[in-house]
């Protein structure tokens, strides 16, 4: 639609990527920036962790993006090979990225933790050995969340796979800004409409 609408040569026609397949998803990207912002103020004095499904995620790409133009200097992006997409440093630049295989060391001293849902109905063939086996290698517990600084804050963009990605005792826990999360998410992209039109 936004191809047609690009071709058609109509300056006051305004649209919004709310989410495209596995490309991107700016506005959740916006409202994370909003969300970290609040809770953290100097995105250049921050370690953020994004852990999960990163080759299936548009929202992944739209918080990586983010992060490198706000200018966080530790980048960290998390999970098993089979779900890390070639050339991901490219998306960031060069030196702010660290791939990490191994989830203590994509954790340990950092400010946000970003998780992501594993996306089975993107997946095409045997990405991983069971979703059990991805929690325990994967899976955000408490005693992982310990690895990170005292301060740190855990998000998810949702939907959220308990027993999955994240611990039930994570999600619902002191460090979780997942509510707050949606609810920024509602003002963000009030703002953003409020913005092409006008207001």
């Amino acid at each position: 639609i936004a191809q047609h609408l690009a071709a058609t040569d109509r300056e006051h026609i305004h649209v919004i990527n709310a989410g495209d397949g596995r490309h991107a998803h700016p506005t959740q990207g916006l409202l994370d920036m909003y969300t970290i912002r609040h809770y953290k103020r100097d995105f250049t004095k921050l370690t953020v962790a994004v852990v999960g499904d990163v080759l299936h995620s548009r929202v992944a790409r739209s918080q990586l993006h983010a992060l490198a133009t706000l200018g966080v200097p530790d980048i960290r992006i998390v999970g098993p090979k089979t779900l890390l997409p070639t050339g991901v440093e490219q998306m960031v630049g060069k030196g702010r990225l660290r791939v990490c295989h191994d989830l203590r060391d994509g954790l340990k001293g950092a400010d946000v933790i970003m998780t992501l849902r594993l996306q089975n109905e993107r997946m095409q063939g045997a990405l991983l050995p069971s979703t059990q086996e991805y929690f325990k290698s994967y899976g955000l517990t408490q005693a992982m969340l310990a690895l990170a600084k005292p301060d740190a804050i855990v998000m998810h963009p949702g939907p959220m796979n308990r027993g999955v990605e994240i611990d039930s005792a994570v999600a619902d826990g002191r460090q979780a800004v997942i509510l707050p999360q949606v609810t920024f998410g509602i003002a963000v992209r009030m703002a953003v409409m409020a913005m092409l039109a006008g207001a």
